[in-house]
């Protein structure tokens, strides 16, 4: 087990390094000047551009400055605006074009509300799913089970931004249903405030994918429930819920694992949509700010953190794997 994790864990920074390298290339190295995000657009002389370019080491070889990059990310590195030197503290990922300010620092504070959404979001669509496709597969060819799945295509047929927008437009703005979202802190605002002000949300969220977890829980049961040691369990009078409960789920349930893995990931990476649609001041829409402006050292910093949480939940993944099927062994 450790000699695998080891191997995983080194795969994984090899990962993240090439990730970085390809990071640094398209985001400062693509068509546009990153000197120019300092420079004003009515006093962007050529002397005053060069003299950004010189500040930012832009003119140094490739190398070297994917070099102090790197360094920035291990061991911090200050950064010259002009008459400014901006301190980075590591891990640096870089300072803000716009903003000046500390990029991880920056991202960090922004980090409580996008973790509240995944969380939120997927006890909802993981429970919610999970049960579905369990009751499903126990009533496979009747009415209800053929409910269950028709209503989760209707659902994953429907653009989740439009369902969102919707959700948002009606349940808030016309009919006000539900108080208006914003993340408050659980600590100083109390779980009250933190819960009814991402609500809505976390059953958008839910909702809307909670119906690929059905379907994919729905077939794993199939499956199962076929299985010879399911067929002996019953064969010993054990009870149909037990059966289900025990012996069929813990097999079904290792495919749903790999999906919830990947998709918390990226709902850490930043529910952009969701961040966006209901105003709350994430990552996920920090990117999508930062998109606009040009600032390239946040977009970098995005895409570098989210390739950190895949890489992360592909690890665990796979450990979690040998602890819920006992056929799955690591070496």
């Amino acid at each position: 087990m450790f000699g695998y994790m080891l191997r995983r864990i080194i795969s994984g920074l090899l990962v993240l390094v090439a990730t970085s390298v390809a990071v640094f290339a398209l985001f400062f190295y693509g068509p546009s000047n990153p000197a120019l995000a300092y420079c004003p657009e009515t006093r962007c002389t050529p002397a005053r551009l060069a003299q950004i370019t010189d500040s930012l080491g832009l003119d140094r070889p490739v190398v070297e400055q994917y070099g102090e990059y790197m360094k920035g990310i291990v061991a911090g590195n200050d950064f010259e605006a002009g008459a400014i030197v901006i301190p980075c503290d590591a891990p640096c990922l870089g300072v803000s074009f716009k903003l000046r300010v500390d990029v991880a620092d920056y991202l960090l504070a922004r980090f409580p509300a996008t973790l509240s959404l995944a969380v939120g979001g997927a006890v909802i669509f993981l429970s919610l799913g999970v049960t579905l496709g369990i009751l499903a597969a126990r009533r496979r060819g009747t009415t209800g089970d053929k409910l269950i799945v028709g209503s989760s295509l209707i659902i994953n047929a429907v653009p989740y931004y439009l369902v969102a927008l919707l959700a948002y437009l009606y349940l808030i703005s016309k009919w006000g249903i539900f108080p208006e979202t914003a993340y408050h802190s659980p600590f100083t605002d109390g779980p009250i405030a933190w819960a009814s002000g991402l609500l809505l949300p976390w059953i958008v969220i839910g909702i809307t994918s909670s119906t690929q977890y059905a379907r994919f829980s729905r077939g794993s049961m199939i499956e199962s429930m076929n299985e010879d040691y399911v067929r002996t369990a019953r064969a010993k009078g054990l009870t149909d819920r037990r059966v289900t409960m025990k012996h069929a789920l813990r097999s079904a349930v290792v495919p749903v694992v790999t999906i919830f893995g990947l998709e918390f990931a990226y709902l850490l990476a930043g529910t952009i949509f969701t961040e966006r649609i209901f105003d709350i001041q994430g990552i996920g829409k920090t990117a999508l700010d930062a998109i606009g402006t040009k600032d390239l050292p946040i977009i970098a910093a995005t895409v570098l953190i989210a390739a950190a949480f895949v890489v992360t939940a592909n690890i665990v993944v796979d450990i979690i794997y040998s602890l819920l099927d006992p056929r799955v062994r690591l070496s």
